[in-house]
């Protein structure tokens, strides 16, 4: 009991003190290396807030690539209304963080045994520190809110299937990938909750403001994004003379010119590809533990993540906050994967903002940042995708199925010997 204690102090004294140094750059007390990171939510958010208000969502505006759940996030500054928006913007994200913390304890002190292993404390430690190696982005994008919806998906859905379906489908209207974390429910009250919840909610969407999916629109626009996977192939082609540009795009910094269009149509293949993976994991998945749920919502989020047009530095929020439910249970399958995730962090952090300069030049540093940092999610995908594979999926499915046993029909040979040792035996004096 004294050491978890002395556990639970030592993981809110760290995370204290890494939340205040985030917020104090993000109130430039500290000025932290790199382009600022608070325009988005000063800017871009504080110009959505004020359409929003107006009874309308901002379809007019190409940046505006989110399902209509994103309102209410975007609009949550009204909540805190003696803070400026972007104070407020930024408390709120900091409750939302402490919340992620709050379940992450629940669920170790529930289903990750005792101090004496530290199953309990694995996770809060790595969504502790994947956040504070992160910086000051975290809280200057709501996908910190978006975390905390999913996670307390996977929580609660551990016991609860339609509460895992109600909340998956609440996330998937702020941003549409907590749906992936449907991919391990097991029952179809789940997948019957997700349905009617989205789809209820979609509709009061549509009816109550206009413009509710033109984010559909906008996405299909998109280019490559300068982070993503894909990219390296246009940073190492522009040292081979290759007559790009980057720009501002869709509310991004994007690659522009010859060949982005066959790239981009390449990492839709590689989705689809893992789309169609986890299909016939589905399928042949036979083995189904309580740490499944979490295991394979990590690896498709994962998955879609690494093979996504678009690799910004908060999609890491959702693998940490993922990677933390998994390794909250006792005999977390997932560790490896975890830790290179959270390896991932301080290069993320280092390409944005601090070295997004040399990237957006694809200079030496800035590719040898992304090789690295992408590098490390493309082993944490492949790692997570095999382990899940052989935790679920039995030794004798995994090249072909058995072939079916039919009873042996008895020879004519067999029959006589059998007949033969049976009169054998059957005889008085038992000679043989």
């Amino acid at each position: 009991m004294a050491g978890t204690r002395r556990i639970t102090v030592a993981l809110f004294l760290v995370w204290g003190a890494s939340r205040s140094a985030l917020l104090l750059c993000l109130l430039k007390v500290w000025v932290f290396p790199g382009p600022d990171v608070t325009g988005d939510v000063s800017v871009i958010y504080r110009g959505w807030y004020d359409v929003l208000l107006t009874g309308g969502f901002p379809s007019g505006d190409v940046s505006w690539q989110y399902p209509p759940g994103a309102a209410l996030a975007v609009l949550s500054p009204a909540l805190l209304p003696f803070l400026s928006y972007a104070h407020a913007f930024f408390a709120l994200a900091l409750l939302a963080d402490l919340a992620v913390l709050a379940l992450l304890l629940y669920a170790g002190a529930r289903d990750g045994g005792g101090a004496r292993d530290g199953g309990g404390a694995r996770g809060p430690w790595l969504w502790t520190l994947g956040l504070a190696l992160l910086g000051p982005t975290v809280y200057a994008r709501y996908d910190v809110m978006v975390t905390a919806v999913a996670v307390a998906a996977l929580v609660a859905g551990a016991r609860h299937p339609r509460a895992l379906g109600v909340l998956a489908a609440c996330g998937a209207l702020l941003k549409v990938w907590p749906a992936l974390l449907l991919a391990g429910a097991v029952r179809r009250r789940a997948w019957g909750a997700a349905a009617v919840t989205a789809g209820g909610l979609a509709l009061v969407c549509a009816l109550a403001m206009p413009g509710a999916f033109s984010f559909l629109r906008a996405q299909g626009g998109r280019g490559t994004e300068v982070e993503s996977l894909g990219a390296l192939v246009l940073h190492v082609a522009r040292h081979f003379g290759w007559q790009g540009e980057v720009l501002l795009h869709y509310g991004s910094v994007e690659f522009l010119g010859p060949w982005v269009g066959t790239v981009s149509a390449g990492a839709l293949g590689l989705s689809v590809a893992g789309l169609g993976w986890l299909v016939v994991w589905r399928l042949a998945a036979r083995r189904f533990s309580p740490a499944t749920l979490a295991d394979a919502g990590f690896v498709a989020v994962l998955v879609f993540t690494v093979t996504s047009r678009v690799i910004s530095p908060q999609y890491l929020v959702w693998l940490v906050g993922l990677a933390a439910v998994c390794l909250g249970r006792r005999g977390a399958r997932m560790t490896v994967p975890a830790v290179l995730v959270l390896l991932a962090c301080p290069v993320t952090v280092l390409e944005f903002p601090v070295y997004f300069g040399h990237v957006v030049a694809s200079d030496r540093l800035g590719v040898t940042l992304l090789v690295v940092r992408n590098g490390l999610l493309v082993c944490a995908t492949v790692g997570a995708a095999r382990r899940l594979w052989r935790d679920t999926v039995p030794a004798d499915e995994r090249v072909l199925p058995p072939a079916p046993r039919f009873p042996a029909l008895p020879s004519r040979d067999s029959t006589e010997s059998r007949d033969s040792r049976d009169s054998v035996a059957s005889s008085p004096s038992g000679v043989r």
